[in-house]
């Protein structure tokens, strides 16, 4: 009488769980840039998160000691008006905006260069296309991959913006700055480095040289740039849209008074019998047409921009 021995199987190997093909050839030959754009999204987001908080403290104590001359000594304090660099809450509550726009002329020239150029001029991407992977799929997979993250890093930073602004836009000094930041700061900071994207893909594609894409990729998004700013959006360089202002003040006894406009100067504050100022930028009707129209014609030209592209490759593939 004879006896089998049942071996147990073998235990199946765990692969750890990842993206597959196009999307992971994407990401490990770009991680560098990927890295960098993480790094940008997380600095920009505690900075915003910083002005949001302990940032604003001083500026708020002066608002309501002072009013609206709180909120103009505080300005000057440390540095000159609309400084990059300055220490005053009034300057650094723009900046944001400056490194986000600063980030959507780097997307344009990493798509027009290391994305697309420098694989044509490398004969990477001819490799790549000689091995099953067709040349729209391998176009589609180059713009798709870094478009998931600009959506989601310009999705977070805008949101943290637009709090920002209901949170702190009071302690702005009131005129031109204000207005542009309101009117700008919403869906179109996400759809304007796609169109980034698309157009600097479109040029590297064109150029196939990774040089002359990255001069012409940043000129090309330069006057996409100028053409936001003087028509904000598309109404006449200098339409733009009023934001108003509300000041008041809170007397000893708890009634809500008009703002005495004593500044720095305590006998008034006293013979006025003031306990604390408050301040806020009225919202505007004009927010969200404006927001979206603009949005709407950069996804238009994004789209545009990315058929472009494609039709050039099908024209260059073939």
């Amino acid at each position: 009488m004879t006896t089998t021995a049942l071996s147990a199987p073998a235990p199946a190997r765990r692969t750890p769980t990842r993206p597959r093909g196009l999307v992971w050839t994407v990401l490990r030959l770009h991680r560098t840039a990927l890295w960098i754009w993480l790094a940008f999204v997380a600095a920009t987001a505690g900075f915003l998160l910083w002005l949001t908080g302990p940032a604003a403290d001083a500026t708020q104590r002066k608002l309501e000691t002072f009013g609206y001359g709180g909120v103009l000594e505080a300005s000057s304090t440390s540095a000159t008006l609309l400084s990059f660099t300055s220490g005053a809450y009034n300057n650094l509550f723009y900046d944001p905006d400056t490194l986000i726009t600063l980030a959507s002329f780097a997307v344009a020239l990493f798509a027009a260069g290391p994305l697309i150029a420098r694989e044509l001029e490398d004969g990477t991407a001819q490799l790549a296309w000689t091995q099953s992977v067709s040349p729209a799929r391998w176009l589609a997979a180059k713009l798709a991959v870094p478009a998931c993250f600009l959506v989601l890093g310009n999705g977070l930073l805008a949101t943290l913006y637009r709090q920002l602004w209901h949170a702190h836009g009071n302690l702005l000094v009131a005129g031109i700055g204000p207005r542009s930041l309101y009117f700008s700061v919403g869906p179109a900071t996400v759809a304007a480095p796609l169109l980034g994207l698309a157009l600097g893909a479109l040029i590297g594609l064109a150029v196939r040289r990774t040089l002359p894409a990255l001069a012409l990729s940043g000129f090309a998004y330069f006057l996409v740039y100028a053409f936001r700013g003087n028509h904000w959006p598309f109404q006449g360089r200098y339409q733009q849209p009023e934001l108003h202002s509300r000041s008041w003040a809170i007397d000893t006894s708890g009634a809500k008074v008009p703002d005495p406009g004593c500044y720095d100067d305590r006998h008034c504050l006293a013979a006025h019998h003031i306990a604390r100022f408050g301040r806020a930028y009225l919202p505007s009707p004009d927010y969200w047409p404006r927001q979206l129209l603009e949005t709407g014609v950069l996804l238009a030209l994004t789209a545009l921009a990315a058929a472009a592209a494609f039709a050039v490759l099908r024209r260059r593939a073939v």
